[in-house]
This record gives structure tokens, C-alpha cells and sequence, in this order.
């Protein structure tokens, strides 16, 4: 306890002769200060040779401990044999006891046999760190900034590149120049969760002057930080692109003072992200969309030109041909095309249905006005204020009756 403590109110000495050189950050984040940590080289499997040993006998000890470690790799990490004479390739031991004791490290924190088989098999060299002065520091660290053990597994297992980089070099300042920036713990396990090299970048080369151009557009800081803490990869784009991609978003009319701005920076940066507008370009032109629908659409929430084709297809589908509603009239109010058919739209369309049928509702309304309201305030509304006239409207809205029941 006292460890994590000891992180919770840590603050990175600029006087450390560790970090090769600092940067400043006065713009965003004034009269910080941050040291940048060194470059470790990456560590290499080297054969193992005794002395006085003969080349014959040195390779044959070195075949040994590579059947060994592969061996061990299947048994006790769930490697396939494949993954595992590669990962032999990478590191070797003779002796169980120091990947024994790692793996229990990690099976006490929660990581799961699928969860280990992964780290493995993208780390394997990680079976030869020292849990108790390397690999535990670093979890209670993310513990103690309040990551969730099932949050920091899964993080890790995907990429546990994090474990191989030191906790007092890299990741504490990287750690505090973000906390500097976003202000709160749960930002940076927002941002961390999207892409754990949140911590690992050399801010100064892209992050910095990225932050830096939008500053100078006037976009206020709590859309920056709207936009690092769940859209990080955005901003760790090459620089000229990554002013090329914002001068776009300029040009189609987005107000740089508003959220909505950096949502759109996020959307069109990024290849992978060019080609999905694309796709959905065209899928939205199947249900009747013109070029002014899409452009709308986009405008008012750009996010809704990176939504996979099924789940267009399936809210659409709903909408146009169960609801009857029009399908231009969607591009107005995009944001319905994120909410779960099954969770929000189908059940309170079966409330609507029933007044309607009743005729407690005019049928000149918006989709917006019963899909939009958080739940509470749609129960209160549409489900309790007509309780006295209909009192299975509760019923319906659980899906215990059909509205068909209620007529």
C-alpha cells in the first residue's frame, strides 16, 4: 500500500540525469516542464556457452535449452507448437524457476490462461524479468491510477509492450506530462485503453506539434482533451498529414470552438478511416441518401460515417421499412443510427405505438423527441405520464407484452 502511495503522489524530478533531454509544453500546459526518457536497446537472445566448452558441445547445450524452452512454452504457457519453436527463438532458459515465478505474478493479478498465452507469445523475453522488482512495480503503478485488474490484463495482453519499458524512465513521466494535460486519471486509462502507446511516443515529434496547430485554431482545451482522451491515435499522426487532414475539416465548415470539430479530425484522418467514409458513403446512397443528406449527416455527427455497413443496414432497415419513417429525414438526426435496436429503439417505438394507436400522440413529432431523451426522462414522459390511461405501457416497454396486446 505504502508503494502505491508512494505513485499517487509522485512527481517526476527534472534534475533525474537519467532522461537524454526535456522538452516545454507552455502553450497547453504552462511552465510544464518534462524530461524525455532514453531509448533502451532491445534485448537479444545470445547462445548459451560454458567455459572450456567445445563448439559441439556449446551447440548441442544450446539445442537442449531451445527444446526446453519450446517444451515449456506448450505446457505451461498454452503456446501452439508452432508459436512456440518461434518464440524459442527469442529467449531460452533451462530451469522453470524464473518463468514459473513470472507466470504466477501474473495469474495473481488476474490474467487468464488465454491472456498469458498472449503476453507470451508477442513478449516471450518477459518470462526472464524480475516480477518482484520489475514486473509488479509496474501494475501497481496502473493499480494505483485506478485501472481495474481485468482492464490493465487485457490492455497487456494485447500489447505488453509496457512491461518491457522502464516504470522511472518512461512510463512515470509519460504518465505525468499526460496527467498534466488531461487533467484526471480516468482520461488516461480512456486514452490508454484505445492505444497503450499513449506512453511509450516521443511527444515531441508529432503529439506536441499536432496539440500545438489546433491551439493556434482556438480549439479549446476541453475538446483537446475530448479528442486525446478517446481518440488518441489521431493525434499521434505525421505531423504535415495531420495538418494537411485538419485544413480538410476547416474547408467543409466545421467550427474549430466546437466539439464537434475534432470528432470530424479524428474521422478523416487515417487511411483506414478514409476508406469506411467511403463504404458508408455508399451504403447510405442505397437507402436514398443524396450528397447534401451525407454532408448533413456528417456535419452533425461525423462519427456516423465510420459505423460498419451491418449495423447501418439493420437500424435502416428497421427505421425505413418497420417505422415507416422516411429515409432522408434520418440524415437529419444521425445520432439514432449508434443506439441499439434492441435495447432502445424497439421498445420505446413499441410505447410510441401504442399511443399513437390510442390516439394520446399526434403523429407530427421527430424521431429525436422519444430517441434521443436519456431513459429516465423518456419513462417519464411517454411511459408514466400515461399511466392512468394505459397502465401496460411499463409492460410493454420490458417487453413483457407486445404493443399488438395493448391495443
Amino acid at each position: 500500500m505504502a508503494l502505491i502511495q508512494h505513485f499517487r503522489h509522485f512527481r517526476f524530478d527534472p534534475s533525474c540525469s537519467s532522461p537524454s533531454y526535456t522538452f516545454y509544453f507552455d502553450a497547453l500546459v504552462p511552465g510544464f516542464k518534462k524530461p524525455m526518457p532514453k531509448k533502451h536497446p532491445h534485448s537479444i537472445v545470445r547462445p548459451l556457452y560454458c567455459k572450456g566448452s567445445t563448439p559441439a558441445t556449446a551447440v548441442a547445450a544450446a539445442e537442449e535449452s531451445q527444446s526446453f524452452t519450446a517444451d515449456y512454452l506448450i505446457h505451461s504457457c498454452g503456446l501452439s507448437p508452432d508459436a512456440a519453436a518461434a518464440a524459442s527463438r527469442r529467449v531460452r532458459f533451462g530451469t522453470p524457476e524464473k518463468p514459473d515465478s513470472v507466470l504466477a505474478l501474473l495469474r495473481s493479478n488476474g490474467f487468464s490462461s488465454a491472456q498469458i498465452s498472449k503476453l507470451v507469445s508477442r513478449r516471450p523475453t518477459l518470462l526472464l524479468a524480475a516480477p518482484e522488482s520489475s514486473l509488479r512495480p509496474k501494475l501497481e503503478f496502473f493499480y494505483s491510477i485506478g485501472m481495474s485488474r481485468s482492464e490493465l490484463a487485457k490492455m497487456l495482453s494485447r500489447d505488453p509492450t509496457l512491461l518491457c519499458r522502464s516504470l522511472r524512465n518512461q512510463i512515470m513521466p509519460s504518465y505525468e506530462f499526460l496527467l498534466n494535460f488531461l487533467e484526471s486519471d480516468k482520461k488516461i486509462i480512456s486514452a490508454m485503453k484505445r492505444t497503450s502507446w499513449i506512453l511509450l511516443m516521443n511527444y515531441s515529434k508529432n503529439l506536441i506539434p499536432n496539440l500545438e496547430h489546433l491551439s493556434k485554431l482556438s480549439v479549446p482545451k476541453s475538446c483537446l482533451s475530448l479528442l486525446f482522451a478517446h481518440f488518441p491515435e489521431a493525434l499521434l499522426h505525421n505531423h504535415n498529414d495531420f495538418v494537411e487532414t485538419v485544413g480538410k475539416v476547416v474547408e467543409m465548415g466545421f467550427d474549430p470552438q466546437k466539439s464537434v470539430f475534432v470528432l470530424a479530425v479524428h474521422v478523416v484522418s487515417g487511411k483506414g478511416n478514409r476508406s469506411t467514409m467511403e463504404r458508408c458513403k455508399e451504403v447510405y446512397s442505397k437507402w436514398g441518401w443524396s450528397e447534401d443528406d451525407i454532408a448533413i449527416a456528417f456535419r452533425k455527427h461525423p462519427n456516423c460515417m465510420i459505423l460498419s455497413e451491418r449495423n447501418i443496414n439493420r437500424t435502416m432497415e428497421y427505421l425505413v421499412k418497420e417505422m415507416e419513417w422516411p429515409a432522408r429525414r434520418i440524415a437529419h438526426c444521425p445520432a439514432i443510427l449508434f443506439f441499439s435496436l434492441e435495447r432502445r429503439i424497439i421498445p420505446r417505438w413499441a410505447v410510441i405505438k401504442v399511443l399513437l394507436n390510442r390516439g394520446l400522440l399526434k403523429k407530427d413529432f421527430s424521431l429525436s423527441t422519444f430517441l434521443l431523451p436519456p431513459e429516465e426522462r423518456f419513462l417519464d414522459k411517454f411511459v408514466v405520464g400515461y399511466t392512468d390511461e394505459v397502465p401496460e405501457l411499463m409492460s410493454v416497454y420490458r417487453k413483457k407484452k407486445g404493443w399488438k396486446e395493448v391495443q
